[in-house]
């Protein structure tokens, strides 16, 4: 059975007199990847830097397999990839990363597969201060899988990735997981991390406005469900008028509708039956989601 990994229980954090993280509560557990969402200034990096005992708690609890932040028994189960990574320029890629396996108390001989998995077999022996921010990227990324570590903090880890290195690392994050790495993942990119977390937790103005799966947000928010038609050709307009639909072009008709009256759409535009060629139901994303939360939206 998954343990928790990660505890946040009421967790504050004060600027003076301005709450920066405000009575956060979450928790994380072996397996689980969680998304942490929120525009800049709230509060995302403030609990990050928390959980890594960077920066003192005011008021709550932080645990890590009931290690506090900053122990030397959390750092050993924590791994931790930030958005602008700082490597020595004049190190190589295998060299800086033999220097980490080292430290960890790890083989260097883990190095090689590590730099393959991360795609940067071919660039492993040129200087760190020739990458892209990319492969310097990638390159933490390989740092980031020493030692199996039971927790992971990856904020925006996929920046200046290409699409490709993108899905390889997600290819990765699931392995983690797969292996029992409970992972923590802040990031902007909503549409690449829609599909690739298990929870998405949102934080606004210092407060968690939002934790669960996608689909209980979906359905917690209430928020219009879109059905793109696809009509018999010339039957756009006589499928947009009989739907209450809004025409698109010359065959597609749009049309909305709560969750719950889902079934009762789909029956109507079904008995339309030749005039129908297609229909897509797409549900609300995950940036409409993050939208309705972050500027004030409640469940419904």
């Amino acid at each position: 059975m998954a343990t928790d990994t990660l505890e946040i229980h009421d967790v504050i954090k004060r600027q003076g007199k301005l709450e920066t993280v405000c009575g956060v509560n979450l928790s994380l557990r072996e397996g689980q990847r969680m998304a942490l969402l929120g525009h800049n200034g709230a509060g995302k990096t403030t609990l990050i830097r928390m959980i890594l005992g960077l920066t003192k708690v005011d008021g709550g609890s932080i645990s890590i397999f009931g290690n506090a932040p900053g122990s030397n028994a959390a750092r050993r189960m924590t791994t931790y990839l930030p958005e602008s990574i700082a490597f020595h320029k004049a190190l190589s890629g295998r060299e800086q990363l033999s220097l980490f396996a080292r430290l960890q108390g790890e083989p260097v001989s883990v190095c090689k597969p590590l730099l393959e998995r991360v795609g940067l077999a071919d660039a492993a022996d040129r200087r760190i201060g020739v990458y892209s921010k990319g492969m310097r990227q990638r390159l933490g990324l390989a740092q980031v899988l020493l030692g199996h570590p039971k927790l992971a903090l990856l904020d925006e880890p996929t920046s200046g990735l290409d699409p490709i290195s993108r899905q390889d690392f997600y290819s990765i994050v699931d392995d983690m997981a797969v292996k029992g790495t409970a992972v923590l993942v802040s990031s902007h990119a909503l549409t690449e991390i829609e599909a690739r977390t298990d929870c998405i937790a949102i934080l606004r103005s210092g407060h968690l406005v939002a934790m669960d799966s996608l689909a209980n947000l979906r359905r917690y928010a209430g928020l219009p469900i879109q059905m793109r038609i696809r009509a018999a050709e010339g039957r756009a307009a006589e499928v947009a008028s009989t739907l209450d639909g809004t025409r698109v072009n010359g065959t597609s008709v749009n049309v909305s509708c709560l969750m719950g009256q889902k079934m009762n759409r789909l029956t109507a535009i079904t008995s339309l039956g030749e005039m129908v060629v297609d229909v897509d139901v797409i549900p609300p994303s995950l940036d409409d989601l993050y939208r309705h939360y972050a500027t004030g939206g409640q469940a419904q």
